[in-house]
């Protein structure tokens, strides 16, 4: 299976003071190991690099160098699947904010799903389970 990774998630899985942080790895380790893949988009990945550098979000954020090397190593890591952004998702993107009459804190992540179900993939790491729950029937894995 390929399950997509939301930023919330990354983050979880790099930050070591994040209070999801061993849950997060677990959980990846745990989906790698049965075989499974990942998906991630760029979009994911530069707003990892904003969280993660952030002082005002972390007592010990990282520098900037380190965030690079840490995305780089997601995107170019064997079991990554990187996806970009097709017709299709941008179509599926309007129809779902205009359905759901979603407001401009959901934009990202309703984009991130409309790439995500292009690509035919139906899980997702997150954690912020609500911000997929009625949006393409995404089954959601969220660290606990």
């Amino acid at each position: 299976m390929i399950h997509g990774i939301d930023t919330g998630f990354l983050v979880a899985a790099e930050v070591l003071e994040h209070p999801n942080h061993l849950s997060a790895r677990q959980c990846f380790f745990e989906l790698r190991a049965a075989g499974d893949s990942f998906a991630l988009v760029p979009q994911v990945l530069a707003e990892f690099i904003h969280v993660v550098t952030d002082p005002k979000r972390f007592r010990s954020p990282l520098p900037m160098d380190e965030a690079l090397e840490r995305a780089e190593a997601w995107w170019r890591s064997p079991e990554i699947i990187g996806l970009f952004e097709g017709g299709a998702s941008v179509a599926t993107f309007f129809q779902w904010m205009h359905r759901h009459r979603l407001g401009r804190k959901r934009i990202l992540d309703t984009k991130l799903a409309a790439v995500f179900r292009e690509a035919g993939i139906a899980s997702v790491l997150t954690t912020n389970p609500s911000d997929f729950r009625n949006l393409g029937g995404f089954s959601v894995i969220t660290p606990s």
